[in-house]
């Protein structure tokens, strides 16, 4: 059946008739995703968020590898490949067989990697900030906890 064809099924008048873009859950977290993406970009322009993830990652957690770098900043395979590639290109990163599994690669931090990161994590601590400024404290730990819940 083409998308032209369908008909709405008996009662969906109704749930049509009360649906409002502006009350959905997807439509609210693009929208803050949109505006936390925004200030990211005019604070943080020499990485993407997800560039920023992986430094940030490897900050913490020290080598990984690329897999297990990739689950831990909620990428899949290919994107976390082709971040890797873009930091390893611009010498934040580096990457080497994992000894154990010459299969295996293992992404470190290098110094300038380091270096960046340290530089930025200030102003990326603003940009949670900002993204935040609408909400008092309590809903921030709130609106926090219920995305970790949602995560």
């Amino acid at each position: 059946m083409t998308f032209a064809a369908r008909r709405p099924a008996a009662g969906t008048r109704d749930a049509a008739d009360g649906y409002r873009l502006d009350d959905q859950v997807g439509y609210l977290l693009r929208r803050a995703s949109q505006r936390h993406l925004a200030i990211f970009a005019a604070r943080i322009p020499e990485l993407t968020p997800t560039q920023f993830a992986a430094l940030a990652r490897l900050n913490q957690m020290g080598p990984l590898s690329q897999n297990l770098l990739g689950r831990e900043t909620s990428m899949d395979a290919s994107t976390i490949k082709g971040v890797i590639d873009r930091l390893a290109a611009r010498g934040l990163v580096a990457t080497d067989p994992d000894p154990e599994d010459r299969r295996r690669l293992v992404v470190s931090l290098t110094e300038a990697g380091r270096a960046l990161f340290a530089g930025l994590a200030a102003e990326a601590l603003a940009i949670s900030e900002e993204t935040l400024a609408p909400l008092t404290a309590a809903e921030r730990r709130q609106f926090l906890s219920l995305l970790r819940k949602l995560a």
